[in-house]
């Protein structure tokens, strides 16, 4: 089931943790309206790196999010978030200040050192982080 021009349900719900632990990481249908939603936010990210993405997690399940060690308030879980990199395009820290610079607007945007978080939830905050040693700070660094 295609989400968007370039995203398929499966790639936001593919998961290594899940088919191991014999983990069910079926969206509910509420779900998959937000993942249709978070797809169209990486259209606007795809759009402006001008390379492919490629999600690394989306969608988790609450046993899923648990099994990973995910926060319990996680946007995964509610399908708003996606973790990516774009090898052909740069790094996590490029690919954030590309988002940041095109005024891309998401809900949380951590660079989280090899990959990229981005939610497109309903609060919207624009929060900026950046994820090192198992700490967040503010801004891009």
């Amino acid at each position: 089931m295609k989400l968007s021009a370039n995203f398929h349900r499966d790639e936001f719900i593919t998961s290594q943790t899940a088919a191991r632990r014999g983990i069910d990481n079926t969206p509910p249908a509420p779900v998959l309206a937000r993942l249709k939603n978070t797809a169209k936010g990486l259209e606007k990210v795809r759009a402006v790196i001008g390379k492919p993405i490629l999600i690394s997690s989306g969608y988790r399940s609450p046993a899923l999010n648990k099994a990973v060690g995910g926060s319990a308030t996680s946007d995964h879980m509610n399908g708003d978030a996606a973790d990516f990199i774009s090898p052909g395009f740069g790094t996590p820290i490029a690919i954030c200040r590309a988002i940041v610079a095109a005024g891309i607007k998401f809900d949380q945007l951590i660079e989280e050192g090899t990959w990229v978080h981005i939610s497109f939830g309903p609060r919207m905050r624009g929060q900026i982080l950046t994820m090192r040693n198992g700490k967040y700070t503010a801004g891009l660094r």
